[in-house]
């Protein structure tokens, strides 16, 4: 569920008329409801209340400073991927000991970083990057919370470019190979062996995939509990999808039911990483309609939102429903709606049964609160696009639009083109 409801044809954003916010604020803008953050957290947290658990929020999926405020301030955690999420999160209020670190290519500048500010633990993805937080955790003179993220080999039945628990993906360490390499973790003395976690991957709509890899990772805990490691987290990763279209994704409750069923026996806190499935429909990008145009049959509506605003149609070929902002009664077209970003492959949507927009119209894009902004980019130097939030019947600029001023402020001439 969300709150973004129809109110005598008018899209509302909780209390609040979506066209008013456009009229203030100008388009395209990214919006986001307040309610449907708090409710979607405290829906994934209330399932797991019988166990200890963690919700540590991925930042990847929306990394906005009132984002992770909202979802902090009920308790959440954090899981991140590189010094700069970490600092968005502290400058946030997160608490340390509730944040893991997860990713392939953690810099020393980052893991120093992280230790400095008495992370929780790391999720490590390779042997070297053990080593190296060895030394580190070494140089400051304290012990580094580690788990070694195994990749448990398990399909997730998602896109390729979202995969992750596959021997062909980058991350992680072959599941055959973890218990030796747990065994040199142990050798090495600056390391505190909290955990074992994995991430299969994203937007998964099937609970077969997480149980197959808790499965592999339940039989890895228990070998190194047998070892008489201390093993006290079992981080099950994020990933758990959305409804975008026809999707029937299984509900936080019954992934709970499932996942707790599972393991009984286990006895650990169990860390969870969700980001889309908190995020992911309590957002939505409004853009406006520049032009329309037909090319032999084929109709195109042009928006001011491109790829660079939101990737994810252009780089998995994804789909948001797009509806009108004010509803009214139009024939429906097959259209591609596109922006005005220089690549044949800048659409939202290709091929689309849709309203048949006009001219000044505005357009609202579901399901865009989880990897949007994050992955938008200045492509064709244009600005950035604001952040609202709503709550009630007030919203909340939360990221100013971007300025041309903006896209060189950290650019520079250097002195012999001054007077060319």
């Amino acid at each position: 569920m969300n709150d973004f409801t129809y109110k005598e044809q008018q899209l509302w954003c909780e209390n609040v008329p979506v066209n008013k916010i456009a009229e203030e604020v100008g388009t395209p803008f990214y919006l986001y409801s307040y309610s449907t953050l708090r409710n979607h957290f405290r829906v994934f947290t209330k399932a797991f209340a019988d166990v200890p658990h963690i919700v540590c929020f991925a930042v990847k999926a929306n990394s906005n400073l009132a984002v992770l405020k909202a979802l902090i301030a009920e308790g959440g955690g954090v899981d991140i991927v590189s010094g700069g999420e970490l600092f968005r999160a502290l400058q946030a209020g997160v608490d340390p000991g509730k944040v893991v670190y997860s990713g392939v290519g953690k810099r020393v500048d980052e893991i120093e970083y992280a230790l400095r500010s008495g992370i929780l633990m790391f999720n490590v993805e390779s042997l070297q990057e053990l080593e190296v937080i060895n030394l580190c955790a070494q140089d400051l003179g304290v012990k580094a919370g580690i788990a070694l993220r195994v990749n448990p080999d398990v399909d997730p039945k998602t896109h390729p470019h979202i995969s992750t628990g596959l021997k062909e993906n980058k991350f992680g360490i072959d599941i055959e190979r973890s218990l030796e390499t747990y065994r040199q973790a142990r050798s090495l003395q600056n390391l505190d062996i909290k955990g074992v976690s994995c991430h299969i991957g994203s937007q998964v709509t099937r609970l077969s995939p997480f149980l197959e890899a808790l499965d592999r990772l339940s039989n890895l805990v228990r070998q190194l509990q047998e070892e008489d490691f201390d093993i006290r987290y079992v981080d099950l990763g994020g990933g758990l999808g959305i409804t975008y279209d026809q999707e029937v994704p299984p509900h936080p409750a019954e992934y709970a039911q499932a996942i707790m069923a599972a393991s009984r026996d286990l006895e650990c806190t169990f860390v969870f990483e969700p980001g889309r499935v908190i995020v992911g429909n309590a957002g939505i990008l409004v853009a406006r309609v520049l032009y329309t145009k037909s090319n032999d049959n084929k109709n195109f509506i042009i928006v001011d939102a491109g790829m660079n605003d939101l990737v994810r149609p252009s780089l998995y070929n994804s789909f948001h429903a797009i509806r009108p902002v004010i509803e009214d009664n139009r024939k429906e077209i097959v259209a591609d709606v596109v922006g005005p970003i220089c690549e044949s492959g800048d659409y939202l949507a290709k091929g689309r049964k849709i309203p048949a927009f006009q001219r000044g119209e505005l357009m609202a894009v579901f399901s865009a609160g989880a990897y949007g902004f994050t992955m938008a980019s200045n492509y064709n130097s244009r600005p950035r696009i604001p952040e609202v939030m709503v709550k009630d019947n007030q919203y909340y600029v939360v990221r100013k639009r971007e300025t041309y001023a903006d896209l060189i402020k950290h650019e520079e001439i250097p002195s012999f083109l001054i007077n060319k």
